[in-house]
């Protein structure tokens, strides 16, 4: 039995509600198969191809690119039905699992409109309105000569199921008119019943066509002209809140809102750490970064700590240790700020680190990210000495319970051995939840971490 189903926008990861169409990778009339990508869409996390679960033909669109969508939304209509021998037609279930499957997808075969058609470009493309119209349903579409397989779909139809008609318009038209849309060979992808079919129909039996009754617009006088208003105080440039600057300021102002934050900084001689790394350069193979020594002494200092690797369940009233330690770390982007997470990061040595955090790093910039890879993080490493500054007070990224800050390494005065001396020094701080753990905890978070960047030997006791 034929019939036309709708896909809607799925969830896309943990915590998103939107995605915005960035590119159409089908159109209406083209053949598609099970799990198939069909538009490629943003969300604030990542950009991801997002697959279909039915086979069939597309007989809608929803939403031109660059409009942004609510998960849930409809955003296409699959006709499936009448499969060629081979073709799938049953959903695979598989959206969320990886975005599809592994196959590769099916070559497009497009339904085409016969020769001479003047189809509008984007007439078959729109914006979900409140009762899901197909994109087709309106006066002026180009008829398709119904082929074999879309007169057996639409026979199966009649017979069997509903009449293959989406839009509430042509069902109205064809009521007023007393027409029986059973009665009708649609002209639209797989037998899809069109305003024009109906129109077609009514006047080859010669009845006249009794337009659907629509209010029209009250009349407004034209305005008197007035000279022009002063402009408010708040003129100026508006910036939407969406994509990934809006998840952040939902994000940072819950964390505010729900976390009873609080911050604690100490300065650290940072000489020996840098003596340590190129030691470790020298001797050849992988080069060893220094945030991947900042992430082997933070795992350390974790395992000793663990309060710090927690979450608070507010609804349980409990705070949960966690068992791995999975790392987020900040990462600058031409799309803003995105944290990446190392997976399992107590379990990686300094090799290992560096190479995952190179790996993050450059997905990032390319935006190639998935939201797999940019949630589920316990404990957040940011290092924002890349900018050039000495310290901050980070916002934990919530629902982690810590962040530490690492500033920039800049040559200071300092007393070293009972001497005066010039010493590369950084400045570290540790914003905590005050929820999972009190200041004496966290102080000793922070001064191990502390003690591991002035005397890396330190870490020799906890491998």
């Amino acid at each position: 039995m034929a019939q036309v189903l709708e896909f809607k926008l799925p969830d896309l990861g943990e915590g998103l509600t939107e995605a915005e169409i960035v590119r159409w990778l089908v159109e209406v009339g083209d053949v598609v198969a099970v799990d198939q990508p069909v538009v490629e869409v943003e969300t604030a996390k990542a950009m991801v191809e997002v697959p279909c679960p039915y086979g069939g033909v597309v007989t809608a669109r929803f939403g031109e690119e660059g409009t942004e969508l609510p998960v849930g939304s409809p955003l296409l209509t699959v006709a499936v039905g009448a499969p060629s021998s081979g073709e799938e037609t049953e959903g695979s279930g598989n959206v969320l699992v990886g975005y599809g499957t592994g196959a590769p997808p099916a070559r497009r075969r497009r339904v085409r409109p016969p020769v001479g058609s003047t189809t509008p470009p984007g007439a078959h493309t729109q914006t979900p309105p409140a009762h899901h119209p197909a994109a087709d349903g309106h006066p002026g579409a180009p008829a398709r000569e119904p082929g074999p397989a879309r007169e057996h779909i639409a026979a199966a139809v009649r017979a069997d199921g509903p009449v293959p008609v989406i839009s509430p318009l042509v069902r109205r038209l064809a009521r007023e008119n007393g027409l029986d849309l059973r009665t009708l060979v649609g002209s639209g992808p797989d037998g899809l019943i069109l305003r024009s079919d109906v129109e077609h129909a009514l006047r080859s039996a010669g009845t006249p066509v009794r337009q659907p009754e629509t209010p029209l617009a009250p009349h407004t006088p034209e305005p008197t002209p007035m000279a022009p208003a002063p402009a408010p105080a708040t003129a100026g440039t508006r910036i939407p809140l969406r994509g990934i600057r809006g998840t952040v300021a939902d994000k940072l102002s819950r964390s505010r809102r729900e976390i009873p934050d609080a911050t604690c900084w100490v300065d650290a001689d940072a000489t020996e750490l840098l003596y340590a790394r190129r030691a470790m350069n020298a001797t050849g193979g992988p080069k060893i970064s220094l945030l991947a020594l900042l992430a082997r002494i933070c795992t350390a200092a974790l395992a000793r700590y663990p309060e710090l690797n927690s979450t608070v369940d507010t609804e349980a009233r409990e705070i949960v240790r966690l068992d791995h330690i999975h790392l987020g770390f900040a990462a600058q982007t031409e799309r803003g700020l995105v944290v990446p997470v190392v997976r399992d990061a107590h379990a990686r040595d300094a090799e290992s680190l560096s190479a995952e955090f190179a790996r993050l790093t450059e997905a990032a910039r390319t935006g190639t990210l998935t939201p797999a890879q940019l949630t589920g993080g316990t404990f957040t490493l940011n290092n924002y000495g890349v900018f050039g500054v000495d310290g901050s007070t980070p916002i934990i990224n919530h629902p982690e319970a810590a962040m530490l800050g690492v500033g920039r390494i800049v040559p200071k005065p300092w007393v070293y051995e009972g001497e005066l001396a010039v010493r590369q020094v950084v400045q570290l701080s540790l914003t905590f939840d005050h929820r999972v753990c009190d200041g004496g905890t966290a102080g000793g978070f922070l001064r191990h971490v502390a003690d591991c960047v002035e005397q890396p030997a330190v870490l020799l006791r906890s491998l």
